[in-house]
């Protein structure tokens, strides 16, 4: 009986996660050529939802990235939160490697961000310590973006806990003119 209950249990919060196949989008268009898209002026609006789905943070963000040689990006993302955190700064440096995938890394990053491109998409995987109301959480983010036109992409990122998504951020960005 103890058995059923664990493969039961593994089923369902197997059930609770997100799993997106990036081949999917392999044929999609238009590319996504993220050092491209992310050099220049961008402006951000995003939300924080928690696992009901209620909007818990409301959040703009202001980017600039610079290219340094071909294949380093310097991302400076400056964030504006509505609830609390107020303005808070991050800078990536954002390299591209020969398989088409890229590596990150910033001050609050825990180890390297990883990611890839697939078609007009891009995944990003990262952890880091994240404070929330005076507390701290070890948590690993699991980012989306897909590119609409050479102005436009949306990015979904999943925060996960334990392996389990406890929060989702959706994020609009749009390249000033």
């Amino acid at each position: 009986m103890r058995q059923w209950l664990v493969i039961c249990l593994a089923i369902l919060l197997n059930g609770c996660g997100i799993s997106i196949q990036g081949n999917q989008y392999e044929q999609r268009t238009p590319k996504f050529d993220l050092m491209e898209f992310f050099k220049g002026e961008i402006k951000g609006w995003g939300i924080v939802q928690d696992r009901s789905g209620n909007v818990i943070q409301q959040f703009t963000v202001d980017l600039t990235g610079e290219m340094s040689g071909d294949t380093k990006l310097v991302l400076s993302e400056t964030f504006n939160y509505q609830l609390g955190q107020g303005v808070q700064r991050r800078q990536w440096v954002i390299t591209k490697q020969l398989d088409n995938s890229f590596q990150g890394n910033a001050d609050d990053i825990i180890g390297s961000a990883k990611g890839k491109v697939f078609g007009s998409a891009a995944t990003w995987q990262y952890e880091m310590n994240l404070p929330v109301e005076g507390s701290t959480y070890h948590v690993t983010f699991d980012d989306w973006m897909w590119q609409f036109d050479d102005g436009a992409v949306i990015n979904r990122s999943y925060i996960k806990k334990f392996g389990l998504v406890f929060a989702e951020v959706t994020l609009f960005f749009q390249k000033k003119q």
